[in-house]
């Protein structure tokens, strides 16, 4: 029933989508989350480094936010959406199903709430450049975790839908 729902979902916001097996999926978060994971670090490595009298302190806070993010959020979400997504039994599916509904929610919300806190002005380009820069990093470690999972994936010797060994 959810896949259904999310397939209207898709269908009436783009179309007719571009569909791959669901091993692509993997492929495609990955790339997305590397890329979006670099855009985030070049956002935040430029106000890091022009503002910093010495480096060890933003780089030491910049491994902090990495590690809180990669630990606590994004190493998970890379386990929950491999899961989800070599579980899927059809051959082909849209590509945009390397997230799930929740998860697009969750990147909206990150990303306006990303795109205030930078135009606010609130936070000094050196602390927010080296939040962004520890985000980036850690987005490019989903991304990377996403690609790894899809090498594996490929490896893998196929199985028929519903798990059963021939």
């Amino acid at each position: 029933m959810r896949m259904e729902r999310l397939t209207a979902f898709f269908r009436t916001v783009g179309g007719k989508l571009p569909t791959v097996p669901p091993r692509g999926l993997l492929l495609a978060a990955g790339l997305v989350w590397l890329a979006a994971g670099v855009n985030i670090f070049r956002l935040g490595a430029p106000d890091m480094a022009s503002h910093w009298g010495s480096p060890l302190l933003p780089l030491l806070c910049a491994l902090a936010v990495f590690l809180v993010f990669f630990l606590a959020i994004f190493r998970r979400l890379v386990t929950k959406h491999t899961a989800r997504i070599l579980a899927y039994e059809a051959r082909r599916m849209m590509v945009l199903y390397f997230f799930d509904k929740k998860s697009y929610l969750l990147m909206a919300f990150m990303m306006t709430f990303g795109i205030l806190l930078r135009s606010s002005r609130l936070v000094p380009p050196l602390w927010l450049g080296t939040f962004y820069a520890g985000l980036g990093a850690s987005l490019m470690g989903a991304g990377l975790g996403f690609l790894l999972q899809f090498l594996r994936a490929i490896r893998a010797p196929l199985s028929p839908p519903g798990g059963a060994q021939e």
